[in-house]
Formats: C-alpha cells, structure tokens, sequence
C-alpha cells in the first residue's frame, strides 16, 4: 500500500464513519463504561469487561478496537469508580486512552435509582509514517518517523434505571474540543476532538418464566454530523442464553450495518459474547464485515442478599 493510500485512508475513512472519533461496538449495551461515567460502580461488586472489534476485516488498514474496563463499589454501594483502557487504529493511526470514572449514586431505592459520573481521561494519538511503503519519488512534506501527542479531557453523565427493569443514560465522554491537527502553526487548525453525546435506553421486558425481551437503543450525535443510531432486540433464555439482532443506520441506503450477536452466561459470575455486522453501505462490494469479542467477569463472589442487578442494565 503506498503512503499516499494510506494517508488518505487514515484522514478521510474517519470522515465517512458517523461519528467514528469515539470507538464503536456493535455490543454497546455491554459497554456502559467507555462512554458514561456514572455507570461506574452500579452493579455492587468489581466487574471487568474486555472487548475486541475487527471492522470490515477484509479492508487493509481498517478500523481495530480492543479494551478492557474495571469498575466496583468503594467505601460505599453508593459511591463507584472505574477505569477504562483502549487502544484503536486505522491505517497509520494509533489512538490510545485512559479514563478514570467516578460516580455517586443520588436517588437509591427499589423503585429507582439515579447515579450521576464525572471521569477524566488521558489519549495519546500517534501517525507512524514510517510503516508506509515509500513513494517512487520522495516527498519532503512526510517524515518517516513516528509523531505522537497527548491530550487531556474530561467527561459527565447520569445513568438511572427503574425497577432493574429500565435504564436511561446521557453522557459527553469528552468535553473540551481539543486541536488534535498535526500543523505546528498554533494560529492554523486542522481537526479538533468533537463533543460526542451519548443518549441510551433499554429494558427487559418478561415473556414467561424463562424467556425475556431486552430492547436496547444509543443515539449518538456530533455537531454537523448526521444522527448516529443502533437499536438491538435480544431474547433472552434462562438467563444463560441471549441473541439477537442489532441494526445501525447510516451508510448510504438501507443503512450502515445489520448485526447477529449471542451472549452466553456461562457461570453467575463469567460470560462470554460476540456480534458479526453484515456490512450494508457500498463498502461491502469490497470490505468483508466486522465482528466483536466480548468476555465479562464479576471478580468476587457476591454477598447472600445482595441485589444482583442484570449484566444487561
């Protein structure tokens, strides 16, 4: 791939993903964390996700997503904190982060429960140059070396769920609009980090004894941007057993992707999930589609009595 291709991959292919400066899962119900704060903490007891996603597999230099999340209770069910670390890349592009959360729970009851989280995040951007295939002819405007900058920022969101039937969230996991452009003329911008706002809901609806519906909708919108939508239908069965589908709008037609997920509980405290998107824009008369890994774990056992609130909320 000459160095041309791949710059004009790395610059323009996030221009044509809907909000793709953040990271994206197709399994997003089971990824709280990474885009609200005030998830932090919520289910009593530390938890450890981990998650990897291969976008349009068969497209050189396309998107790659990996992380892994902690959170747990501190001092107090009320009060949560948790940390997430992930590392994404697109051509010659390598995005690193680091976030710590906090939440506190404001409303506690049986009936509802309304948290609200702050967290503060560290991303290291970096272009490799060196790892294209030179031009015939050298161009003086590229270096073959590798540049990296750091950024700070931060974020807010509230979370509530009702009955443990329902949950409600809005969340900007980056607020400040830092200039994330290579131009070393500070007069000059050439990109900026873009708010991101986050709107999710969800529910598990009861079918009978051991089947339940759990619908699952995020919202996504950034300045200038069209709206950014997934919506997911999962059946659960026994509490072991879920799958589903998961459709994401965009694209060019009948919408950005369709989905096929699966979630096994293998254990109260470990499970295990994947999602395959049938890619529906124009990419798909040359990018296969894209898949995602999921493992979660409770890291202790929980105390008799304790509500034991679903993975899923």
């Amino acid at each position: 791939m000459s160095k041309f291709y791949i710059i004009a991959l790395t610059i323009f292919l996030p221009l044509a993903l809907v909000a793709q400066q953040e990271h994206r899962y197709t399994q997003f119900m089971y990824n709280k964390l990474s885009y609200n704060p005030a998830y932090a903490g919520i289910r009593g007891v530390p938890t450890m996700t981990a998650m990897y996603r291969d976008q349009w597999f068969k497209l050189d230099g396309a998107p790659r997503s990996a992380q892994i999340s902690m959170h747990a209770p501190v001092f107090s069910k009320r009060v949560g904190v948790g940390g997430v670390l992930s590392h994404h890349s697109i051509g010659l592009h390598r995005d690193v982060q680091l976030a710590a959360s906090y939440s506190y729970n404001v409303i506690s009851d049986d009936e509802f429960s309304l948290r609200v989280g702050v967290s503060g995040s560290l991303r290291v951007l970096s272009i490799d140059f060196s790892k294209a295939t030179p031009l015939v002819a050298y161009d003086p405007s590229l270096d073959d070396k590798r540049i990296n900058e750091a950024f700070a920022n931060f974020g807010a969101g509230v979370y509530a769920t009702f009955q443990e039937r329902l949950y409600v969230g809005f969340s900007v996991p980056r607020i400040v609009q830092n200039n994330i452009g290579l131009n070393a003329d500070p007069t000059v911008t050439t990109a900026r980090e873009s708010q991101h706002f986050y709107g999710t809901t969800g529910g598990i609806i009861p079918m009978g004894k051991s089947v339940n519906l759990m619908p699952a909708v995020l919202v996504k919108y950034v300045k200038n941007a069209p709206i950014d939508v997934d919506v997911t239908l999962n059946a659960e069965f026994n509490r072991i057993i879920t799958t589903g589908l998961s459709y994401r709008a965009g694209g060019d037609g009948l919408g950005e992707s369709l989905a096929l997920l699966a979630y096994w509980q293998v254990d109260p405290r470990f499970g295990v999930g994947a999602s395959y998107d049938l890619t529906l824009s124009k990419l798909n008369t040359f990018a296969g589609g894209s898949f995602e890994l999921l493992v979660y774990a409770d890291l202790v056992k929980r105390k008799r009595g304790m509500s034991n609130p679903r993975f899923f909320m």
